[in-house]
């Protein structure tokens, strides 16, 4: 995206210099339906699913008594992106529970939604109406709530009465959420939990791409393996995550020569594995040094 202060002539001239230097010196060609010239004071410019425009307010003042707004760049959250996310979790207009959901257990239920609906609000931190994306976490906690009362054949008065509860967020304020505790093997149980999340826009967030903790959506065979919080291949107890494979068919293969975590998720006819760190990286890069075991 390029901003130009001048006229619309001069912002078609460098739109026709960018395509002659794509065409010339890189071989490629400007896909002229999508590279748009807009005005930012009355239009907005849709760029990596924001909304970007000049921002005009001459009520708005500093101290000194001028305008602090006007000419500044603001980010949005589109609507469309709002009624897009919100189509996963309503039908005929109203929230509804997700099926394919509710064969995890609780604690699964709730971290996936958690995990989806704050990585929106993640990526959006920016947009200055951030606070839109309100529509979007009722109906999520709606849906959600609908999903545990489907999932225990129950009401989702009976589940909020349950599983309500109060905590202080990173920003020091106390929020309502929906947090589910499960019983851990080691004496310190896991806890999960859905909202929380402050709408308040910060122009200076910084927008990390990974989401704090571990989100494991699987079955209940997975989640009881992950609380022994131990490495299946060496048994460190320190920093235990999940490997995925694909197809067990790739790792069947006869005549070849399989390695110990490959024999394991063989034996165990499972597509994943708890592991270490360590161990985690050492597959991924072909370093893995265990046991090797003849097909």
């Amino acid at each position: 995206m390029l901003g130009l202060a001048g006229p619309k002539n001069e912002a078609i001239e460098i739109k026709h210099k960018v395509a002659q230097f794509l065409n010339n010196n890189l071989k490629l060609e400007l896909n002229a339906d999508k590279t748009l010239i807009t005005h930012a004071s009355s239009q907005k410019a849709k760029f990596l699913g924001y909304e970007v425009h000049i921002l005009q307010e001459d009520s708005e003042h500093d101290h000194n008594g001028r305008r602090r707004i006007n000419g500044s760049i603001g980010l949005r959250v589109p609507n469309k992106v709002v009624q897009e996310k919100c189509k996963k979790y309503m039908k005929n207009g109203k929230p509804i529970h997700l099926h394919q959901c509710t064969i995890d257990d609780a604690y699964s239920i709730v971290s996936q939604y958690q995990a989806e609906y704050r990585g929106i609000v993640q990526y959006y931190r920016m947009a200055y109406n951030l606070h839109i994306l309100n529509k979007l976490r009722y109906m999520t906690e709606v849906s959600l709530v609908k999903t545990l009362a489907s999932k225990y054949k129950t009401t989702c008065t009976k589940i909020y009465k349950k599983y309500s509860a109060t905590i202080k967020t990173n920003d020091g304020t106390n929020r309502k959420v929906i947090l589910v505790k499960r019983d851990n093997k080691l004496g310190k149980p896991l806890i999960t939990h859905f909202g929380g999340i402050s709408l308040k826009w910060n122009k200076w967030a910084n927008i990390s791409e990974k989401p704090a903790g571990h989100i494991w959506s699987k079955r209940t065979e997975l989640i009881e393996r992950l609380e022994a919080q131990e490495c299946e291949l060496c048994g460190s107890q320190e920093e235990v995550e999940v490997h995925h494979i694909r197809k067990l068919a790739n790792l069947k293969q006869k005549g070849v020569t399989k390695v110990e975590w490959q024999q394991k998720m063989i034996a165990r006819n499972r597509k994943t594995l708890i592991v270490c760190r360590k161990c985690h990286n050492n597959i991924h890069h072909g370093r893995y040094n265990g046991r090797k075991l003849s097909a």
